[in-house]
């Protein structure tokens, strides 16, 4: 059974850093292709930063620059590293995952963590 659990989510202030962890149990982590989402309050959830099976990764527009997609395979673990946070960074972020990277669907998720930036 596939499990993924975030982690590293709280409350900063503006123009302060979080970093978020997800773990992957049941699901090895590397060259795997995953995504972190957010869901802020009465808005539709949105994908923030991608990794690629070959390490690749993009970002939104709204967070380049700012946060960073990385992975530790020997801990299994999906980061992301969120700098210079606003608070329209404000958001529950869910990481999720995909059984094969060739699908469009993400067939993992986790439960998320909150992250709140107060101004």
């Amino acid at each position: 059974q596939v499990q993924l659990v975030e982690s590293g989510g709280g409350s900063v202030q503006a123009g302060g850093s979080l970093r978020l962890s997800c773990v992957g149990y049941g699901y090895i982590v590397s060259r795997k292709c995953m995504k972190w989402f957010r869901q802020a309050p009465g808005k539709e959830r949105e994908g923030v930063a991608i990794i690629d099976s070959d390490g690749s990764t993009s970002y939104a527009d709204s967070v380049k620059g700012r946060f960073t997609i990385s992975r530790d395979n020997a801990k299994n673990t999906l980061y992301l590293q969120m700098n210079s946070l606003k608070p329209e960074d404000t958001a529950m972020y869910y990481c999720a995952a995909k059984s094969l990277c060739w699908s469009s669907d993400y067939n993992y998720w986790g439960r998320g963590t909150q992250v709140t930036v107060s101004s």
